[in-house]
């Protein structure tokens, strides 16, 4: 039987954050939010799980000190710098006009009787990257998935 064992551990570590969001959200809010399982941003990081399962992998298949590791995790960390830098601040430039958007709108609604142009426009999402600690925690999923992975199919 052939397995794809890298592959098989990043997808794994992937769904695996993405329902830990889920099962987190539901603790929070009290309600199952079933779009959480598709979606960006939260805690842990489903971008940074899949990465470091896919590196933790080929670290144990292939040496850690193999080409393939060191493509792999450098992309991990590619990754995560985005999701904990690039992407959160275009969650919080997307809160901001969100806030200027409604401050629009109220303003023409103040000035004119006519429905305000800006009404009917979908909110920017602001939910789009992660705080350090969600970065190092789907880290630390991926990793763990990796392992447990690695110990069901011996090589």
């Amino acid at each position: 039987m052939i397995i794809n064992y890298e592959l098989l551990s990043a997808l794994a570590a992937m769904i695996l954050a993405q329902v830990i969001k889920l099962i987190l959200d539901y603790f929070l809010d009290g309600k199952i939010n079933l779009g959480l399982l598709m979606s960006t941003g939260g805690m842990p990081s489903s971008h940074t799980a899949l990465t470091a399962a896919l590196s933790t992998a080929i670290g144990i298949n292939y040496g850690f000190a193999s080409p393939f590791f060191s493509i792999s995790i450098v992309l991990t960390l590619i990754v995560a710098h985005d999701a904990a830098g690039v992407r959160w601040q275009a969650g919080k430039h997307a809160s901001e006009i969100n806030k200027i958007r409604e401050d629009l709108t109220k303003l023409v609604q103040a000035i004119s009787t006519n429905e305000p142009p800006l009404k009917n426009r979908k909110e920017l999402k602001e939910l789009l990257g992660h705080r350090p600690l969600e970065v190092i925690l789907g880290g630390i999923t991926g990793v763990i998935v990796a392992i447990i992975i690695s110990t069901i199919f011996v090589f």
